[in-house]
């Protein structure tokens, strides 16, 4: 019995290192998130999707709903490449909105000759339940506007500002700049260009995203949200990157003569310090006066591992989302994830497949949580005083040459000091505190002893393992 009920259940043998509770398709692969939506009660997502191989390729939109945000239903493929279309070489990523009481999808379609350049195209719910969607055959934007320089362009994104609703789409420049494009959308139908929102020249965001950060020659999947303070956040994916990386900045929307917005910046860094969190894609829940965000973590384990194992990639457990007051960014599970908890807590001892964890320490302390047949470990190192948090994942290893050594995340030095650590089969999620967070992805070997063992100092540490949710 897993955490998500399946349309189609999967094939051949169980998979240890398969995520149970969260979101990824029964099998084939999966990348970015899109259009997270609340709508008649439920939480509606969708995601890139290849039905037929754990490839990237032939790429669909794939859809889960929840009415709770730990329990999801599998849902049929919501968008299909239409032949001969302006999505006939893929359904690439966006957001869903309400236009006029009627879900709309407003996303990349990806044309046989795009070079980088996609159409803006909209597909119209049938049903109240999101199962059936009617693609618009005329894009409202077949790329960025005429005579511009940009050679990258796609991911729209739509919000509503100053009583009027507008849209972002990621883009880069021939000269290397990384930028995001607003367009006035009150019109859905009907786009009209209104300038850079922000681009990779403000000194801000400069400091904030580049050395010795990665380079970065565009930003995709753009995600704007409001805090209940007045603050914006925007989110971006550093595109062609090495390695892919997420950025974030905190600051404020301004008007620019009467037609125009534009991005004030004050602060900003990274979205996610693990290496396994990409594409991020944020929900406005405006009824619960707050920001819910998901990222896509992919496989770092050899291609014909998982093309024996039939599927590829899975989204990130939901993060509640807003500023501290010096404008860094504030990160913390989703409250509802704590329905997945089994009644009864554990304590220190043998871990099972996937648990939550909490570590409260009030001095230098070292909490292990694998160790291998070579006396290899896994460990998480908290430093009150120096308020940081260390992941060490070193010899666990993986097939993308992006670094293995320990993971450093800081906080403000305090006397205590509090970590999360969400694991689901070979998906890890930390969050220290609430100030930073990793995603990585960890293959525990035949061979590795996974349990729970305070190795240094004195930690307090409990955990709960994770279980269906029994009222859904």
């Amino acid at each position: 019995m897993n955490g998500i009920r399946q349309s189609t259940a999967p094939t051949g043998p169980v998979d240890p290192h398969a995520p149970r509770f969260r979101v990824r398709p029964p099998a084939n692969w999966m990348n970015d998130p899109n259009g997270p939506f609340r709508w008649e009660g439920r939480y509606h997502l969708f995601y890139q999707h290849n039905p037929e191989a754990p490839v990237h390729t032939n790429v669909h939109w794939g859809h889960v709903s929840s009415p709770d945000l730990a329990h999801w239903d599998h849902h049929p493929v919501a968008l299909t490449p239409t032949p001969g279309g302006p999505d006939e070489a893929g359904c690439w990523s966006g957001c869903v909105v309400n236009e006029d009481g009627v879900p709309t999808a407003v996303y990349s379609g990806i044309d046989r000759n795009h070079t980088g350049l996609s159409n803006i195209c909209l597909a119209v719910a049938v049903d109240d339940d999101l199962l059936e969607w009617k693609q618009v055959p005329v894009p409202v934007l077949t790329g960025p506007p005429p005579g511009s320089d940009v050679t990258m362009f796609r991911d729209p994104f739509v919000f509503r500002f100053g009583g009027r609703r507008w849209a972002l789409v990621g883009a880069g420049h021939a000269d290397g700049t990384p930028s995001v494009l607003v367009y006035d959308c009150e019109d859905l139908y009907a786009w009209r260009f209104a300038g850079v929102l922000v681009d990779g020249r403000d000194p801000v965001a400069a400091q904030a995203f580049g050395p010795p950060g990665p380079a970065a020659r565009g930003w995709e999947c753009p995600q704007l949200w409001e805090t209940p303070d007045g603050d914006w956040v925007l989110a971006v994916a550093l595109w062609d990157g090495d390695p892919l990386t997420t950025r974030y900045l905190t600051g404020r929307l301004v008007p620019d003569g009467e037609r125009n917005v534009r991005f004030s910046p004050r602060a900003g860094g990274p979205l996610d310090h693990g290496r396994d969190f990409y594409a991020p894609s944020a929900l406005q829940h405006t009824e619960a006066g707050r920001a819910l965000l998901w990222g896509w973590s992919w496989e770092t384990r050899p291609q014909e591992e998982v093309d024996r194992a039939g599927w590829a990639g899975v989204l990130t457990a939901p993060r509640v989302v807003d500023v501290h007051e010096d404008g860094t960014l504030r990160v913390t599970p989703a409250p509802e994830l704590d329905l997945l908890r089994a009644a009864e807590p554990f304590g220190t001892g043998p871990l099972p497949d996937a648990y939550d964890l909490v570590i409260t320490a009030r001095s230098v302390a070292t909490v292990r949580l694998l160790r291998s047949a070579s006396g290899a470990e896994l460990t998480v190192r908290l430093d009150p005083a120096a308020g940081t948090v260390t992941l060490d994942r070193s010899n666990w290893p993986r097939s993308r040459p992006d670094g293995c050594g320990p993971l450093l995340l800081r906080t403000p030095s305090r006397t205590e000091l509090t970590v999360r650590v969400l694991v689901d089969g070979s998906l890890l999620e930390l969050f220290a505190e609430d100030r930073a967070t990793a995603t990585e992805r960890v293959y525990r070997r035949p061979d590795d002893v996974a349990e729970l063992v305070v190795s240094q100092g004195d930690a307090q540490v409990r955990g709960w393992e994770l279980v269906p949710p029994t009222h859904a």
